[in-house]
């Protein structure tokens, strides 16, 4: 399985979503946060993983400044 593949079975939505972010833990546990949750409490800060359906959900594009994996 691609990572891709795999990252979108783990995560759901929040695999290629604009607002979601990769934190690491100085023990090494992976998180994912919804940056939307710092301006909107709608919206879980860490959600529980795979996000199925959200309606913050923005595809991240090339030009977001996000790093892709």
């Amino acid at each position: 399985m691609r990572d891709v593949e795999r990252d979108k079975t783990k995560l759901g939505l929040c695999a290629d979503c604009r607002y979601a972010q990769r934190i690491e833990s100085s023990k090494g546990s992976v998180f994912t946060l919804c940056t939307l949750s710092k301006s909107n409490p709608r919206f879980p800060k860490y959600p529980r993983l795979p996000v199925l359906a959200c309606k913050g959900y923005r595809r991240q594009t090339v030009g977001d400044g996000k790093a892709s994996n």
